[in-house]
């Protein structure tokens, strides 16, 4: 009889690219070739205020049983606003009660999935809960430690000073990591490095048939443009990237274009070279980094960065924010791309880039050599498959 699996998560849905949420459904799909495989999530698509979109009940979705949960109260953007703020400058015992407050409203809020876990504990196997930030993971993961792993995506954010995380890391019989910069990170900040874990990373594909040329015909764009992929967020770096690439504009006076493809979660500059595109296709987005000079993320927080992945799989150098150990780690790794942490490096490594052709070469194929050897799913898979199939002889507290 095959295993049955449990993924815990805040969201789930084909209409989500990017971020945990997607990873977990590539990775519940693939698994399900081997385990009886079963997501636990809510109704909610829209990780704002998470609004209920779908029905209660029981889906299939690409041949996965998906098991959904009402959100009972949407957060009050406001009152957690204001005690985000309050919790990130206090620390101390008399700040717990308000830390656990902050849980309840970062959300989603779905005490009815909760209960879902604790009176089905022994129907499942293994829980494999989806990143540490969210309520579905954090009152979910104290009902069932002992079948219990994590994959925490965690990274250098203020929420993982919270003293309610640390017990967290403590309850997994496993932890599963992305980067190495997210094990040393987690080890550190919570000494949980006796905990049985390993650094799984993530499967990238890439569609055979890109056509860099294709999406410049269609969108006419017909000078050189760099790219930016994923929402367009202050909390991404964006209003810093806009800042920069005005400033280098000013500078340089070329014909360089600034092209962004995803939800504007922020105002964007009014500028003739800043393009933004919109939520585009998976088709798009390929074409789109495959016809650009290279990829930019100015990301201060990232617990692995898909579109940077996906675009050395492409043979596309990245330009990305320094300040981030794990963007700063893949570009160290592979040779594939620069980074940078303020004005003054950016400009001269975008430069460098557009200018020193053999230089850019040299790393767009370093940038698919990492890929191939580190990133594929096979690889991925068989980690997953070790992780559970020894945990109930490994890990035990």
């Amino acid at each position: 009889m095959k295993k049955k699996i449990a993924f815990v998560v805040q969201r789930y849905g084909i209409e989500i690219n990017g971020g945990s949420e997607q990873y977990c459904r590539q990775v519940a799909e693939r698994l399900s070739d081997y385990y009886d495989v079963e997501v636990l999530t809510t109704c909610a698509i829209d990780y704002y205020e998470w609004t209920n979109k779908y029905d209660e009940g029981i889906y299939d979705i690409n041949g996965v049983r998906v098991r959904r949960f009402s959100v009972e109260r949407r957060r009050n953007i406001e009152e957690f606003d204001a005690l985000s703020s309050k919790v990130y400058n206090h620390r101390g015992f008399d700040s717990l009660p308000d830390e656990i407050r902050w849980m309840e409203l970062q959300g989603p809020y779905c005490p009815r999935l909760i209960d879902y876990i604790k009176a089905h504990r022994q129907s499942y196997d293994v829980f494999i809960f989806m990143t540490y930030l969210y309520y579905t993971t954090y009152f979910g993961l104290q009902q069932v430690p002992e079948r219990s792993m994590l994959v925490s995506t965690a990274h250098d954010e203020p929420p993982a000073y919270l003293d309610i995380f640390y017990p967290l890391f403590h309850l997994p019989r496993k932890m599963i990591y992305l980067t190495e910069e997210e094990k040393s990170f987690v080890n550190k900040k919570f000494n949980n490095g006796y905990k049985p874990s390993d650094v799984v990373g993530i499967g990238i594909d890439v569609p055979e048939d890109v056509d860099g040329e294709r999406f410049r015909e269609k969108h006419k764009i017909y000078d050189d443009y760099i790219v930016y992929v994923g929402r367009i967020d202050k909390s991404k770096g964006c209003d810093e990237l806009f800042d920069y690439f005005i400033r280098y504009k000013a500078e340089h006076r070329s014909d360089l274009k600034l092209v962004l493809m995803g939800k504007p979660a922020m105002e964007i500059p009014s500028h003739r070279d800043i393009i933004p595109l919109g939520f585009v296709s998976e088709q798009d987005k390929y074409d789109g980094i495959k016809g650009s000079k290279l990829l930019v993320l100015p990301s201060y927080f990232e617990s692995l960065s898909m579109s940077v992945l996906e675009s050395m799989a492409l043979s596309v150098p990245v330009l990305v924010n320094g300040r981030c150990d794990v963007l700063r780690g893949h570009c160290i790794r592979s040779n594939a791309g620069l980074y940078y942490t303020n004005y003054y490096e950016f400009a001269e490594c975008l430069k460098l880039l557009l200018e020193r052709q053999k230089l850019y070469e040299k790393m767009g194929q370093n940038a698919k050599t990492y890929v191939d050897s580190s990133y594929t799913w096979d690889r991925v898979m068989g980690k997953y498959m070790r992780l559970i199939d020894t945990l109930d002889s490994e890990g035990g507290d």
